[in-house]
């Protein structure tokens, strides 16, 4: 018994762990392909983002905005393209005044206009100082080709296209600003581009600039940290003034974190020995620029919110509008309502239109609003610079503890939802899933690390859940079909079916129905037991049985009552009558043959096969008492058709039915036998007996029946002289015919007596 317990508990604990082991398998394996990449960044992020809501930016970090409107507030032209370099030489002069850090420009300056244009504006640019321009990138593919001149395929291949030379000379820095494809929407950007030689972009740049004045602190940390070759470059901040000066400096720190990836810890243990950033305002920057030299290339955009959500400023705000036709000198606005502090601030200049939506140099984000405003290039590089200042670019896990998380996640959801029943296991599925959501978030919301949420919630908890309540509902199926398998052996098979399935109450299967009864048992059965042992004894009758319970099987018995030696059987009319009556005749006849054959296969065995069958109304259900029950079939059809079965013993005979059961069934030979009042009952039943099937009989019982009938019908005609003429010339022709002898004895008896009552032709038993 406790075997068995165990036994199925460790079944159920291991198709338990199936589950959980396959949902976090599939999980984990998903995480590492780009397609698992592609759901986290499409729908995990931003359900991230969505629920963390907007976060507020560094103040470092501010946006002068051209919109759809600046052109005509300013008196120029609608596109900024048409408009006068003057006019952002005057807002260099203004940001100047203003005080502001760094000017980034994100304007296409590559084409060359006139020198007056150009010239104003370099002048502006020297002067400002820390001014960087924009630096497009074209990309195209280009075929490659083998020494033979064969073709080797394609290549990506970019270039930098500068501003005009008199801008670029003049700026201080020179920087590219491309953002990697993922669809429609904008979610990494590179703080170095790979493809151009680690070359920093607009965000890192500007942060390299910014940091400037800690510039000689710098140096002195990367000394302390043991770093060599620090002599070869600028010894001071005054010294970088020129483009390729801030590349070639930018480069070098690059590579220094790049070959010695234990540097970036030497510097940080200085950093954190030097005291808070709160005390020191330069340690912020340094660590700064500690994360981004020895940061990754790319990085994910840590959004602070929706489209203005970074400080911006318009355009219009910090220039004065166009004098009259003719002149193209644009002065300043000294003081302009509205307009922030903007001192000691990165500035980033580009096309940024908070109302239009179909604004150029627009993307998708998981902030775009319903009225279809995307973020703006210039804001998208304004938040990197602001993430990288602040060192709060999202870090998502790496492959390896993401598919470990999810692979932990899979198998605890599994493992419950297999386990325990449905009421249970959803809330504890769904609870577990709820404390993961909650863990991701926090840690997203507090430490900007980006677990997965997407594939658990998407995939996993409704795989752990569809596969769990399924192999709970496979196994309670499985389970209950060996339940019917094993009340098959006991219970018709649809009661069966109903106590299963349709959670009948065992009183709801008790009826009483019109069918046809069958009785057999099998003869010297109290021999056998007294001369065998028990066991012996249970092996043989099992063997009896299941030699006969093929034929009824295979005749669609509708109930099938073993007890001791005997067999109680019925066909229960569903179908037309006459098809359930032959059901039964043929099955009575291949049980003969079954008997004969079961006796021939042990060594000749004397076994006299021996069945009564009657058709009627009868009970049939349960009968017991004290908690045990037994499913019974009850009634004078049963009850006559055992009496039937005995009466074989008395006329020498192996089928007998009630002419009732015969009727209609031209296809079976039977042997009309007369009438005949059994013990216990008031009225006479006539009775015949079943031969063969009537294609399969022989001429001799053909003739039999043909010479017994006249017999019989002298005998009920009270000719009892004729009759036990003609019985006794059956005798003589087939000496082991028992109906015929068993008439031969009756006249007999009927002619010693003289009697000749009206009724002599029923005959009355008084045995069963």
């Amino acid at each position: 018994m406790v075997g068995s317990i165990l036994s199925r508990l460790r079944a159920v604990w291991l198709r338990s762990l199936v589950v959980g082991a396959a949902t976090g398998l599939l999980g984990a394996l998903l995480i590492v392909t780009p397609l698992g990449t592609a759901l986290e960044e499409e729908v995990g992020l931003a359900w991230l983002f969505q629920v963390r809501g907007p976060l507020a930016p560094p103040r470092e970090a501010v946006v002068v905005a051209i919109n759809g409107i600046t052109g005509s507030e300013l008196g120029l032209p609608k596109l900024p393209r048409d408009w006068p370099r003057t006019v952002h030489a005057a807002l260099i002069q203004s940001l100047t005044e203003r005080q502001v850090a760094v000017s980034v420009l994100d304007i296409d300056f590559s084409r060359v206009k006139s020198g007056y244009e150009d010239s104003v504006l370099a002048s502006a640019i020297a002067t400002a100082g820390r001014i960087v321009l924009f630096e497009r990138l074209a990309g195209r593919r280009q075929p490659i080709e083998g020494a033979d001149g064969t073709p080797g395929g394609w290549s990506w291949v970019e270039e930098k296209i500068p501003p005009a030379p008199l801008l670029a000379n003049a700026a201080t820095a020179l920087a590219p600003f491309a953002l990697p494809k993922r669809g429609q929407a904008a979610v990494q950007f590179w703080s170095f581009k790979a493809s151009l030689g680690d070359l920093p972009t607009t965000p890192a740049v500007a942060l390299q600039l910014y940091a400037l004045p800690a510039y000689e602190r710098w140096l002195g940390l990367l000394a302390e940290a043991g770093v060599e070759g620090l002599d070869d470059l600028p010894p001071a901040a005054a010294t970088i003034r020129r483009a390729d000066e801030v590349r070639m400096v930018m480069g070098r720190f690059r590579q220094m974190f790049l070959s010695d990836p234990a540097l970036a810890d030497r510097v940080r243990a200085r950093l954190d020995a030097a005291g808070r950033p709160g005390t020191d305002g330069d340690l912020a920057l340094l660590r700064a620029l500690v994360a981004l030299y020895a940061g990754p290339r790319d990085r994910y955009l840590n959004f602070y919110g929706p489209p203005g959500t970074i400080r911006t400023v318009p355009y219009s705000k910090l220039v004065e509008p166009a004098p009259p036709q003719g002149f193209v000198a644009v002065g300043l606005k000294n003081a302009v309502d509205g307009v922030p502090d903007l001192r000691d601030r990165v500035v980033f200049v580009g096309y940024s239109d908070l109302f239009e939506p179909d604004q150029p140099d627009r993307f998708y984000t998981v902030f775009t609003g319903s009225d279809g405003i995307d973020l703006s290039g210039v804001e998208i590089m304004a938040t990197a610079f602001a993430n990288l200042l602040t060192d709060r670019t999202l870090r998502p896990a790496n492959s390896a503890i993401s598919a470990g998380l999810l692979l932990v996640f899979g198998l605890l959801v599994g493992v419950t939802a297999s386990i325990l029943p449905a009421l249970w296991a959803i809330p504890l599925t769904l609870a577990a899933a709820s404390f993961c959501a909650w863990f991701n978030q926090m840690a997203f919301n507090t430490q900007d690390l980006w677990l997965p949420v997407a594939t658990p919630f998407l995939l996993q908890l409704p795989l752990a859940l569809l596969l769990g309540l399924m192999s709970q509902y496979l196994l309670g199926r499985y389970r209950q079909q060996r339940l019917s398998h094993a009340m098959s052996y006991y219970l018709p098979a649809h009661v069966v079916k109903d106590l299963t399935e349709g959670g009948v109450e065992p009183d709801a299967v008790n009826k009483v129905v019109f069918g046809t009864c069958f009785a057999t048992d099998m003869s010297g059965f109290s021999t056998l037991a007294e001369t065998t042992t028990p066991d012996q004894l249970a092996a043989f009758m099992n063997a009896y049985f299941d030699a006969l319970a093929a034929a009824l099987k295979k005749h669609h018995v509708d109930v099938t009552e073993f007890h001791a030696d005997t067999i109680m059987c019925a066909w229960l009319r569903g179908e037309p009558e006459i098809a359930k009556r032959r059901h039964a005749v043929r099955a009575a006849i291949e049980t003969v043959e079954a008997i004969e054959a079961f006796a021939l296969a042990r060594g000749g065995l004397t076994l006299n096969p021996r069945i009564g069958m009657q058709d009627g109304h009868f009970y049939l259900g349960h009968t017991g008492g004290g908690g045990r029950m037994a499913y019974s079939i009850l009634g004078d059809p049963a009850n006559t058709a055992a009496r039937l079965e005995s009466l074989n013993k008395h006329l020498g005979t192996h089928i007998l039915a009630a002419a009732s059961v015969l009727e209609g069934l031209d296809e079976v030979l039977t042997r009309p036998l007369g009438r005949f009042q059994l013990k216990g009952r008031a009225e006479a039943t006539p009775l015949a007996e079943v031969l063969a099937l009537a294609a399969s009989a022989s001429a001799e019982q053909q003739r039999l029946c043909a010479r017994f009938a006249e017999g019989l019908g002298a005998f009920q005609a009270h000719q009892w002289r004729r009759s036990h003429e003609l019985f006794e010339a059956i005798c003589a022709d087939w000496p082991d015919d028992g109906p015929a002898r068993f008439y031969f004895l009756r006249c007999e008896q009927i002619l010693a007596l003289g009697e000749d009552e009206p009724d002599l032709d029923v005959i009355k038993m008084d045995l069963k």
